[in-house]
């Protein structure tokens, strides 16, 4: 036994030596291969000894970088004193100060985040928030082509879009008034953005629910025995076409002659449609939480309402019954805007993205055909835009606003039934490219008619103001004392070079003179809006005497946008210089100073 243990005790001893100078082998590798500052017993850095200091004492941070030979940052903290009024904490690193960017952004209206690529984070810091612009030569404008950026817009979503009207296949806007009103701006805006879409965006897909063709419609399930559908032929005798009639309930209770379909991304319905008395159209869409929601298209002239929390209601309505009509609706958007009803608009735009469609019904006795739904339909909004300009343009060729508007209470308003330039433009605009893609002469002579309310001085309830008794200007907002707004006026010469440019005869020749005066005001006055940093929205600083009305970056791009467009159809260097240098302004490019 203690021979044993003797030998136990050598290798033991043996084992402890051999691991001792591996270490130490290593520890001698170690330093003098590796220059890692963390590896010294003391940091330098850290050595401060404030025991004998007196009154405040300064905190100091450090940030380490664990990469080979970085220094450790050290900072102070210090009180910025801004203008004598207020403070704010900053760091301070030497003669180096830095403030908080959140009290940078608001006092200097500039823009950042962090932003992670590549495994980094990164600040981004923008001037403006509508600083990019198309690198890559953009197509020449044309009137019968995209119309500026508009296929970027979606004016349903708007939050100042109440919804879609049944009745007039057009949005309902709550600007300036909740109950909602017929806004010609947003109704152009509306079509031209559809327009432009089906220009940009590929072919849609389409799911042919019904098209009247086939004998068997064993698709569709009947509610009772009672229920009937079949085939015929349209009673149209120009038409050789086949449709389906349906015979059921017309009580919203019954679920109705329905077809299955379970749709997320083909949220488009389009159908052509014809009610012998006062059938419905309900679409099923299950929610998020696996409930049913159900919009109920009714033959009514109630433009939208809820009962409960899942049955919605939209009025086609009421003299449509007895006449085949063509509907398209955007279901999601149906949806959305019914769920705000009842919930914040964030929550509703949450429920919109988890619901998809899984039936369509209809009830009553008539007539459908060509039942789809699909990715888009632009070219149905687009000319549901178009006719409802040619249904509501008045006598004097406009297209009235009939809400007041106080651009400035007490200063700048207008009483309901007003007419607005950029109304009158973007009409004219969407006008045009309805006559040029169907060759019906009813949008020209809409448009051409259009014209009577630029004859009319803005002191008279017409649009045309004058700058210094001299030059016309076509107000967007006709207001006393005038308000020379920008974007409007140039809109409005849009409108009336497309319709210059399309038109023939006379119509073309008093557009021509239209806009040809207003390119003269434009080429005297543009320079007026440049403020140096930006440009402004309108001249209210001028001709009421208040503090001007500087243009958020949005509304800046839109000026370079126009300029850079009324550039193509007229060469004067005026409108290039400028919309580079209005570019320059959006990435902190300021004009000189004296």
């Amino acid at each position: 036994m203690p021979r044993t243990n003797l030998k136990h005790l050598m290798a033991f001893a043996g084992i402890v030596t051999l691991l001792v100078t591996v270490y130490n082998i290593g520890k001698c590798d170690i330093a003098k291969n590796d220059n890692n500052f963390y590896r010294e017993e003391k940091l330098p850095h850290l050595d401060n000894d404030f025991s004998g200091t007196k009154g405040f004492h300064p905190r100091v941070a450090q940030s380490y970088t664990r990469g080979k030979g970085t220094q450790p940052i050290e900072y102070e903290e210090i009180e910025c004193v801004i203008n004598g009024d207020y403070t704010v904490k900053g760091r301070k690193d030497g003669d180096e100060v830095y403030m908080p960017f959140s009290f940078i952004q608001k006092y200097f209206e500039v823009y950042g985040s962090i932003e992670k690529s590549d495994g980094y984070e990164r600040f981004s810091f923008h001037h403006s928030y509508q600083d990019d612009f198309p690198t890559e030569p953009q197509p020449k404008y044309s009137p019968s082509g995209v119309f500026m950026s508009f296929d970027l817009y979606s004016v349903e979503d708007r939050n100042r879009v109440k919804c879609i009207s049944g009745i007039e296949g057009v949005p309902i806007s709550t600007q300036w008034d909740h109950n909602g009103h017929y806004y010609p701006i947003q109704i152009a805006q509306f079509g031209l953005s559809h327009y432009s879409k089906h220009l940009i965006q590929p072919k849609s897909k389409v799911k042919v629910l019904e098209d009247g063709e086939r004998t068997d419609l064993s698709d569709w399930l009947l509610p009772d025995q009672k229920s009937e559908i079949r085939s015929k032929m349209d009673d149209r005798t120009f038409l050789d076409n086949g449709v389906v009639e349906f015979k059921t309930s017309l009580s919203l209770k019954n679920p109705g002659i329905s077809i299955s379909t379970r749709e997320k991304k083909l949220s488009t319905l389009s159908m052509d449609l014809n009610f012998m008395n006062n059938g419905s159209v309900t679409v099923l869409i299950q929610m998020g939480d696996g409930n049913l929601f159900r919009i109920h298209y009714v033959l009514s002239d109630t433009v939208m309402k809820l009962e409960g929390s899942r049955d919605l209601y939209y009025g086609l309505g009421a003299s449509k019954k007895g006449t085949w009509f063509h509907l398209t609706r955007l279901l999601l958007v149906d949806y959305q805007k019914g769920l705000n009803l009842q919930f914040s608009k964030t929550r509703s735009a949450r429920m919109k993205n988890s619901a998809r469609i899984v039936a369509i019904c209809v009830r009553g006795h008539g007539m459908m055909d060509n039942v789809t739904l699909s990715a888009h339909a632009h070219m149905d909004l687009f000319f549901d835009a178009a006719n409802y300009l040619v249904r509501h343009q008045n006598s004097l060729g406009g297209w009235p606003v009939m809400v007041p508007r106080k651009l400035i209470p007490e200063v700048m308003e207008l009483d309901s039934g007003w007419y607005s330039a950029m109304g009158q433009g973007q009409a004219i605009s969407l006008l045009v490219r309805a006559y040029v893609v169907s060759k019906d002469q009813k949008y020209i002579e809409a448009a051409g008619k259009a014209l009577n309310v630029f004859d009319i001085p803005s002191s008279r309830g017409g649009i045309t103001s004058k700058y210094l008794n001299t030059y016309d200007w076509y107000e967007e907002y006709p207001t006393t004392p005038s308000s020379f707004v920008l974007n409007g006026f140039m809109y409005s010469l849009i409108g009336l070079y497309d319709l210059k440019e399309m038109a023939t005869g006379k119509i073309s020749e008093k557009a021509e003179e239209i806009f040809d005066k207003g390119m003269r005001t434009l080429k005297a006055m543009l320079l007026m809006f440049d403020t140096g940093t930006g440009t402004f929205y309108d001249l209210r600083h001028i001709t009421a005497g208040l503090a001007p009305n500087r243009a958020r970056w949005d509304y800046h791009k839109v000026h370079i946008n126009q300029v850079l467009l009324l550039s193509e159809v007229d060469s004067d260097p005026l409108f290039s210089s400028t919309a580079e240098r209005w570019k320059a302004y959006m990435k902190g490019k300021l004009s000189p100073h004296n």
